[in-house]
């Protein structure tokens, strides 16, 4: 029988309740007073440590940094500032701020989480780029909300900060009607926690702290049904805003505040090995179990370990798409049926955000390629395809009806949950590519950039053109020998590896996912080419082995179906209707085609690359191939019937 737990207010605690932060092992540490207690095999670089060159993904965080400096902070702060009666006449006034639409509409319950979206991603490109104008565009927000704050004091609010009443709060813990305003407050809290930690905003932690306060106050009388009654509603990571602050601070209430937010009825079963998701909300799922994730690194508790690696696996398995996605409008779908759910609104783009999230943590323990190996999966089919490059918008879904096309946001009538994670997504794309412990180094994604391995007075240039190319270089800088080693992925798609160290071959031993490596004394100037042979193969539905996508290397790769169809708006959301994302009528036309003749033993034989074109095919049916990730404003088709 399954183990049940109950909580009376805060009082009752004990060792094996969730608690989560967003921050690594290894970052932070001249910032945090909570030590890691687990074995850790691989810790995080810094975002500060590695900075892009020029590549696709440096193109996709400028257009995102564009679009985030457009957005005006009176705009952003706007229903803050009228829920707390608290406008400033310096910037003209309540009438001559800009109202925002869509998710940060004054009618909406989700307003001001694009704030804390925005605050985050600010932190984040300021801490890759070292530019002042991401912290300076960061200190404003902070300011205003620092002001929203001591004016809702007055009116005796004792350290709440939203965009709404806390009245919505009080529907929340009553089990009224109300759309998530945990959720909310969890966006608002990681944002001022990431403006500390990566803009080294003080103010922004002050705030933070006042926040906590209030929040254990309101949170402290309440009984055990209140708090099962109020959990039910989707309340993201706010324990793992919760743990981020006791990492920092140490003060015990923060830590309470988070095992207050662990959520039995989800989290116990997964305990018991419990697999069954169907109907679930998923991205009101996976940041429970991140929580999970951090707990275990804290403490130590394997029970927790446990339910992250069994979560983790059993969605891999069962739930993801070829793409690295999961869910149909949301929800997970039943195990192992992928065919039976390719529709127009498949793959929420905030659920494999928070995959990635808990994937690097999971690989920080254990250093397994099959965590990196997704990683790059969903990295580069789903995050990196999710922004328009004309416009710099983001899609919500990734549709996989045969014929859809991606629906994009609009510039200030959208700020779905999609466009925040979006915010952050474009914002650090640096932050896995490497991983080290004490001498090892580990490179797990193939992207244009350049390390500042400060430990060991190293720094590490890789330069690519991957994935239309399969080569990469590294070039070692050091002012003094050093011997480390370097462990290269050995990627899944990959056979018959290349490696050469100053033009000299390396024996290769090691077979796909898995590491190469080089242990040696590395000198200023080093050089090591690496070469990755890409070929053709299916990634097969998991209930249905004649429905597949194609694939090249890491990449999915779709047909191109053309423009037929799509008007009005198309392929940008309606800002006049109300979350089109949800209804969105694709209008898929009937000549769409959804076949392919070919031989699963001989795919070669029947998709042909197209020459000058890299990473472009052409099918023996005549239809163009490409990579899901740059295929934008036209129709696609992923999966195939095989015929």
């Amino acid at each position: 029988m399954r183990k049940k737990i109950l909580l009376i207010g805060l009082g009752l605690l004990f060792g094996e309740l969730t608690n989560a932060q967003s921050v690594y092992p290894g970052q932070y540490q001249s910032k945090l007073t909570q030590p890691v207690q687990a074995d850790i095999k691989a810790y995080s670089f810094e975002l500060k440590d590695v900075k892009l060159l020029p590549s696709i993904f440096k193109e996709n965080m400028e257009r995102d940094a564009a679009w985030i400096l457009s957005l005006e902070v009176p705009s952003l702060l706007q229903s803050f500032r009228n829920t707390a009666g608290a406008f400033s006449s310096r910037e003209g006034g309540y009438m001559t701020v800009k109202k925002l639409g869509g998710w940060e509409s004054l009618d909406c319950d989700l307003r001001g989480h694009s704030i804390g979206h925005l605050m985050s991603a600010l932190s984040y490109l300021y801490a890759s780029t070292g530019e002042e104008k991401y912290k300076l565009k960061g200190d404003s927000i902070v300011a205003g909300l620092a002001e929203v704050q001591t004016a809702l004091e007055q009116i005796g609010g004792k350290g709440y900060i939203s965009a709404y009443s806390e009245n919505l709060i009080n529907r929340n813990i009553a089990g009224g009607s109300v759309w998530a305003p945990w959720y909310t407050l969890h966006k608002i809290y990681a944002g001022l926690i990431n403006q500390y930690l990566n803009a080294d905003n003080e103010q922004a932690l002050e705030v933070m702290k006042k926040a906590a306060s209030w929040a254990y106050q309101k949170l402290k009388p309440l009984t055990a049904d209140q708090r099962a009654l109020m959990l039910r509603n989707e309340f993201g990571g706010v324990n793992e805003a919760f743990y981020n602050l006791y990492a920092i601070t140490g003060n015990a209430e923060h830590k309470e505040l988070a095992e207050f937010f662990y959520h039995n009825v989800v989290i116990d079963p997964l305990a018991e090995g419990e697999a069954d998701f169907y109907f679930k909300h998923a991205n009101t799922f996976i940041p429970k179990v991140i929580g999970e994730a951090r707990n275990y690194e804290l403490h130590n508790t394997p029970r927790a370990r446990n339910i992250a690696r069994f979560f983790w696996k059993a969605v891999i398995d069962h739930q993801t798409y070829a793409t690295g996605g999961n869910s149909h409008k949301e929800k997970f779908i039943h195990n192992d049926s992928i065919s039976k759910n390719l529709t127009g609104y498949t793959q929420e783009t905030c659920n494999t955000n928070n995959m990635l999230k808990l994937t690097r943590h999971l690989f920080s323990w254990d250093t397994n390629p099959e965590y990196a190996d997704y990683y790059e999966r969903a990295l580069y089919n789903h995050i990196l395809g999710q922004q328009d490059p004309e416009s710099g918008m983001v899609s919500y879904f990734l549709p996989l009806l045969p014929g859809s096309h991606k629906v994009y946001s609009t510039p200030e009538n959208s700020f779905w949950c999609c466009v925040g994670t979006g915010f952050e997504n474009h914002s650090k794309y640096n932050e896995a590519i490497y991983y080290h412990k004490d001498s090892d180094l580990f490179v797990n994604l193939f992207i244009p950039s350049e390390l500042n391995w400060e430990q060991k007075g190293v720094k590490l240039t890789q330069q690519t053109n991957f994935p239309a190319e399969g080569t990469t270089s590294l070039t070692v800088s050091s002012a003094s020998d050093a011997k480390w080693k370097l462990n290269l992925r050995y990627p899944y798609w990959a056979s018959g590896v290349q490696v050469k160290v100053n033009g000299k071959a390396v024996k290769i031993k090691q077979t796909p996912s898995s590491y190469i490596s080089i242990d040696r004394v590395w000198k200023d100037g080093d050089r090591v080419e690496v070469t990755y042979p890409m070929s053709l193969h299916l990634a097969e539905a998991n209930d249905d082995p004649n429905t597949a996508a194609v694939m090249y290397g890491p990449l999915v790769l779709a047909g191109t179906m053309g423009t037929e169809g799509m008007t009005g708006t198309a392929p940008f959301s309606d800002p006049t209707a109300y979350n089109d994302y949800y209804t969105y009528a694709y209008n898929v036309p009937e000549s769409i085609k959804t076949s392919l003749t070919l031989d699963k033993k001989n795919l070669a034989e029947a998709i042909q690359p197209v020459e000058g074109q890299p990473l472009v095919f052409i099918t023996n049916d005549n239809i163009r191939l490409e990579p899901i990730h740059q295929i934008h404003r036209q129709r696609y088709v992923v999966y195939w019937d095989l015929q």
